[in-house]
């Protein structure tokens, strides 16, 4: 299955999946990473350059403008917790043989 996205932003996978995609094309530059859905929501009243992420699940994801006003260590820690909850949820296939071995 091939995920269509405007603009041609690197895609960053562990385990097959997408924890975050990088926009390059487009100044200023933003991330989208996955975020626990209760901590979104205060990321995004927090800070002014978080948002809910461009073709992704609102719920999920948050785009964030890379514009200075997160710091580096903030982003890192951001982007620690979006590769931690992919890599915490097996895939169907992982949770198949996961289970055969029950």
């Amino acid at each position: 299955m091939y995920i269509l996205f405007p603009h041609n932003p690197l895609v960053f996978k562990v385990s097959g999946k997408i924890f975050a995609l990088l926009g390059l094309e487009r100044q200023p530059q933003s991330v989208s990473l996955k975020c626990d859905p209760e901590l979104a929501i205060k990321l995004r009243e927090k800070h002014r350059a978080v948002d809910g992420a461009y073709h992704m699940n609102k719920k999920h994801w948050n785009g964030i403008v890379l514009d200075g006003s997160i710091t580096n260590s903030v982003m890192k820690n951001w982007v620690d917790h979006s590769y931690e909850l992919v890599v915490a949820k097996p895939t169907k296939k992982e949770k198949a043989v996961l289970e055969n071995e029950e």
